[in-house]
């Protein structure tokens, strides 16, 4: 009986070492496997927060975003890549109801966009008022490679001229004698402001109602082109962008 409890003993010492191996082996996997699933969460967690951020930017909530991103991946996304997500949601609405919504936080964005551009605006002028005394400012704060082709319902006029157009100079020389406020974009500045100043200096445009932004000299930027540019210049439009 000894002799059996005495082998007994050795075969389970002789064992302990696979069973602890084995043991081993499943605790780490299991180890592993939570490392793993810890792992997809964390890095889940910033995409999942990074899109409610730029929901909520946009006046949005989590859904809309996903629907915003799944119709940007397919054909709107393909012809309009750049369109932002209130024009897109507002574009592809699924009912009447939904296209107002869309088009209320649109114009409540747009709003509040205009705002911050006008008070930047006013810090903008008085800059260069305070460091450029002496130049005429020429404004381009839109990127040219995305031209805001919005023209503000101020009751302003856009004149689209270009250098080296005599009946151009006219007509710009005729809109500063009758007083109306208008902003001047010139087709073809490449974005030279020097270009701008001589040919503004030239037609004997007013500094003093430049300054005072009766009178804006602006580059294109692209604009013409988008608003359909056909026809010859000058061209005068109204703030609705009609002649």
């Amino acid at each position: 009986m000894a002799r059996i409890v005495t082998l007994r003993f050795v075969c389970i010492a002789a064992l302990l070492p696979s069973i602890l191996s084995v043991a081993g082996t499943v605790t780490a996997q299991t180890r592993t496997a939570v490392s793993a699933s810890a792992t997809a969460i964390e890095r889940a967690s910033p995409i999942a927060a990074s899109d409610e951020a730029r929901a909520h930017a946009w006046g949005l909530d989590v859904a809309e975003w996903s629907r915003y991103q799944q119709l940007m991946r397919g054909p709107l996304g393909i012809y309009s890549p750049n369109l932002d997500p209130l024009t897109a949601l507002g574009i592809e609405a699924r009912s009447d109801a939904e296209r107002q919504h869309y088009a209320e936080l649109q114009v409540h964005a747009e709003s509040q966009r205009v705002q911050k551009e006008l008070i930047y605006q006013h810090a903008y002028d008085a800059a260069w008022k305070r460091l450029y005394p002496d130049q005429l400012p020429v404004h381009a704060l839109t990127s040219p490679s995305r031209p805001d082709l919005s023209l503000a319902h101020t009751g302003r006029l856009a004149v689209f001229v270009k250098d080296d157009c005599p009946t151009c100079d006219a007509r710009v020389r005729q809109l500063q004698t009758s007083g109306a406020a208008f902003d001047i974009y010139m087709v073809g500045s490449r974005g030279d402001d020097a270009r701008i100043r001589a040919w503004a200096q030239r037609i004997g445009i007013d500094p003093a109602k430049v300054r005072a932004r009766t009178i804006t000299l602006n580059h294109d930027a692209g604009r013409w082109l988008m608003l359909g540019g056909q026809g010859t210049l000058p061209a005068v439009l109204s703030d609705t962008g009609s002649p």
